[in-house]
């Protein structure tokens, strides 16, 4: 693709989630844009917003949230590691990631989990506990 093309190609932000495998499917990144939970150069905006590069983008990935800013443009979803070449996220992003996963990593230590589901003897054996008062 040459530079005029590249110029030309007009993609609608939800369509550029989406190829950027940010979401996976168009319906959920368009939902997502238009309940305000994706940010545009700091500021909501519709699913039809054209992007631009350069652009900064705040986007929510489960717990977190990934800062980003858009290198090339896509209409057509790509494979992960080319999609991946579509974007680049902060460096304080990464880190903001990167903490917050040690910190959810530290709390689940602080409320261990049985390996598995008590048997039918352990599940009496827990209300008969709970019943004596």
């Amino acid at each position: 693709m040459s530079s005029k093309q590249a110029e030309a190609l007009k993609v609608r932000l939800d369509k550029w989630l989406w190829a950027a495998r940010f979401f996976k499917t168009r319906a959920i990144a368009r939902d997502m844009v238009a309940g305000g939970k994706v940010e545009y150069n700091g500021q909501r905006c519709k699913p039809g917003k054209i992007v631009e590069t350069g652009a900064k983008l705040v986007i929510p990935q489960g717990q977190d949230q990934k800062q980003v800013t858009v290198l090339a443009l896509s209409e057509k979803r790509l494979s992960a590691p080319l999609a991946q070449e579509l974007y680049a996220e902060s460096a304080e992003s990464i880190a903001k990631r990167e903490a917050n996963a040690a910190a959810r990593k530290i709390n689940a230590l602080h409320s261990p989990r049985p390996d598995s589901r008590p048997d039918k003897k352990q599940r009496r054996q827990i209300i008969q506990l709970k019943h004596t008062d």
